[in-house]
């Protein structure tokens, strides 16, 4: 357990609109109260009494901007500025809250409205969801942005494939313009006028979800501007539940899905220095639910994510007013408040995952370094133009990607995301995998030199599989494969023939599917005449497209080999995270032995043999790597050694050193910290030959002693108590 009282590291934190409450105060490291206008001052104030690392977070594409569209800002109005439909419906969150077109006016009352958040001084600024809907397009504002932009008249989006891909991709730009200004003037600001370096980041959903929905958003673009430093990815239950197709069954697979979308979002940041907060939510946008069904699909996010040991920054919750104090299913006769049990785990993992940043990791199974190739483009070609795909894409049916990843993922591999995107930023970016699967029916290249950087990784050693039988309408958008001298029906024939590549072996294989692989170099590519579509609704073809891929890495330089299975154990320090996959190679069980408390349970219990059945996870810790006796970080410089340490708990927990002087026999002396309402546990370890005596609380002058509950063969116990955000003091005598 982490308890160190230093939060200048941002390890976790929070949002809400509320005014500060103590029965929804996590104790994390930062808070961001929400939004900007009246009240906002006050409030910022509030948390940043209560110890906050202070930062703020603001929507940036929709909000209460209604002094703006009524001219009450500058004497004119903007209702023109809103999202429309071809229907000239307008896209709205509520009466005169509409999607923003981002123009220049409206980036400039945002720079305006922000100033006072900065006087009040706050040291990083959120700036979420920057989301232009890809069904859009219509208003007068975008229409003006359009002819300034391509410098032509506008042309409907629902026209043609060329017009709809031209409309997305402006409207990428804007958000892009957008961000940059707003951080840019704001950090500007804050520098002249406080000498004080602002900082911004964007919250945004993952690539995959906005794709999957059809939306809109700068995503990669934003690694260009030195304006943003970092990012928080907004994956939860309400982005990865949605239903997708699987060997042709469409349902919810939220666990692999928010490990992709987890995945692609990690890309934002790698090899930048920026910062990214995975968010983790107990619960949904959707009321509709019962705790039950939240506590599953949480626990399915958050082993997801914690598969990805690059990122150790959490937003632990979003909106905890309505986690703590809300009812649910909202629409149900006699809706019901939070289960104290899950309100403790949720305490339990917001700490939990303060100490996440690990240098022992270890990996078990299938570790082949096997990247599915995702760009920015695949949200801008989201309106269906060929009939038999019309339904998959009014449903938000993104198999194009998920056909390519499924298969794979579901039998034990542990493919990453990879941003296409990124190949011409960053030298050397594809050089942690050995194997890449990519198709052009879902996305396009925006430009031809990816294709030179592929080309070399391939010569190189790599496996390339690319997958697509050329029938996407979007092949003949006006872009760089069809406008020079030689023209391409589609960018993946520019693609092979950049490959230095031998005639060919055709692969045979029991299936329709036409699959040719070729040497490059020391590097294989493999080409499989199918569409990734079909990959998905079809069993067969599933299992084809897996064999196609064993047979490249078997054919590969190094003989590569993939054991199928139908489980990820992952190693983090003391922590074991794993997950038991359904729909897999197998039915079985996973087993994983040692000395181990159980995270995801409210009363810490103790485990030698955990047994996972499949759509099962868990969070454990390794008790035999408590670090007893050993230097441990308490505050800012400051190291100090524990014969009895807190494994976990639901609550903060730091070391408090001026209560150890309380008594002669005090071995060791803690603060719990945590919300109201929600009962408190902590489990310890102790050193062979420090098993306490004695445990008091203190709360101000008030002493009381706690009962220890021993588990002797572990060397472990329990304290009880109920949380208080203002910190109990536990004392600890031998």
């Amino acid at each position: 357990m982490n308890i160190s009282k230093k939060k200048s590291d941002e390890l976790t934190g929070f949002q809400e609109s509320a005014a500060w409450d103590p029965t929804f105060d996590l104790r994390t490291d930062y808070a961001m109260p929400y939004g900007f206008g009246e009240g906002i001052t006050d409030r910022l104030k509030v948390w940043k009494e209560k110890g906050y690392q202070l930062h703020l977070m603001t929507g940036i594409s929709w909000g209460g901007y209604q002094d703006y569209l009524l001219g009450k800002y500058d004497g004119r109005e903007h209702l023109d500025e809103g999202q429309k439909e071809c229907n000239d419906h307008e896209i709205v969150h509520g009466h005169l809250i509409p999607y923003m077109v981002p123009t220049i006016d409206f980036s400039n009352y945002m720079v305006e409205k922000l100033k006072p958040v900065v006087d009040a001084g706050v040291i990083a600024i959120h700036l979420e969801e920057p989301e232009f809907w890809m069904r859009a397009g219509y208003s007068e504002a975008f229409k003006r942005e359009w002819e300034l932009y391509y410098k032509e008249d506008w042309i409907a989006p629902n026209s043609s494939p060329d017009a709809q891909f031209r409309a997305s991709k402006l409207k990428a730009f804007l958000y892009t313009r957008m961000l940059d200004r707003v951080c840019s003037a704001l950090k500007a600001y804050a520098k002249t006028r406080y000498n004080r370096n602002l900082r911004f980041y964007v919250p945004t959903h993952s690539l995959v979800n906005y794709s999957n929905w059809s939306i809109i958003s700068p995503e990669s673009n934003l690694i260009d501007l030195a304006s943003v430093d970092g990012y928080i990815a907004q994956i939860w239950t309400g982005t990865s539940r949605t239903a997708n197709y699987y060997n042709g069954v469409l349902k919810e697979r939220t666990f692999e899905t928010a490990f992709l979308e987890y995945g692609v979002m990690q890309e934002l940041t790698r090899g930048t220095g920026r910062r990214m907060w995975f968010l983790h939510d107990p619960i949904e946008d959707n009321p509709g639910y019962t705790w039950e069904n939240y506590r599953y699909n949480y626990y399915k996010t958050l082993i997801a994510s914690l598969l990805h040991d690059s990122v150790h920054h959490y937003e632990v919750c979003p909106w905890p007013n309505r986690v703590y104090n809300g009812k649910y299913p909202r629409n149900d006769p006699d809706p019901k408040p939070i289960p104290q049990t899950y309100a403790t785990e949720l305490n339990i993992i917001t700490n939990v995952l303060r100490d996440m940043d690990q240098e022992d990791v270890v990996f078990e199974g299938n570790d082949a370094n096997i990247g599915i190739m995702i760009a920015d483009s695949a949200m801008y070609q989201r309106m269906d133009f060929n009939n038999d795909r019309k339904d998959a894409f009014e449903h938000g049916d993104f198999s194009g990607f998920f056909g390519l990843a499924f298969p794979l993922l579901k039998h034990g591999l542990p493919v990453r995301p990879v941003q296409l995107d990124n190949v011409r930023r960053f030298t050397s970016y594809l050089d942690d995998y050995k194997i890449l699967v990519m198709s052009y029916e879902y996305m396009k290249p925006e430009y031809p030199d990816v294709h030179n950087a592929i080309a070399q990784w391939v010569r190189d050693g790599g496996i390339l599989i690319y997958v697509g039988d050329g029938k996407d309408p979007y092949h003949g958008i006006r872009h760089w494969w069809n406008q020079g001298k030689k023209k391409y029906s589609d960018p993946s024939q520019h693609l092979i023939e950049s490959m230095d590549k031998d005639s060919g072996k055709r692969i045979t294989l029991e299936s329709e599917a036409e699959a040719i692989l070729y040497k490059v170099g020391s590097g294989i590519l493999t080409v499989v005449n199918d569409s990734p579509w079909d990959i998905a609704k079809d069993a067969g073809k599933a299992e084809t497209y897996r064999n196609i891929v064993k047979y490249s890495m078997k054919a590969s330089k190094e003989k590569l080999s993939w054991k199928p299975c139908n489980s990820f154990v992952l190693h983090r320090g003391p922590y074991v995270i794993g997950a038991c996959l359904d729909e897999s190679v197998n039915d079985k069980n996973t087993v994983i032995k040692g000395n181990f408390v159980d995270l995801l349970e409210y009363n810490l219990p103790i485990r030698k043999k955990v047994v996972l059945k499949p759509d099962e996870n868990c969070l454990l810790y390794d008790i035999d790597k408590v670090p007893l006796g050993k230097a441990v970080e308490v505050d800012e410089g400051k190291k100090a050694k524990f014969n009895i340490f807190p494994i976990a708990g639901a609550c903060r927990v730091s070391f408090e050193e001026d209560l150890m002087g309380d008594g002669e026999n005090i071995e060791a002396a803690f603060k719990a910290e945590g919300p109201l309402n929600v009962h408190g546990i902590i489990r310890f370890a102790y050193a062979e030959g420090f098993k306490p005596t004695k445990c008091v609380s203190v709360i101000g002058k008030k002493k009381k002693e706690l009962k220890m509950k021993f588990h002797e063969e572990s060397r472990t116990f329990t304290v009880e108590f109920e949380n208080n955000p203002d910190g109990i003091g536990i004392i600890f005598e031998v």
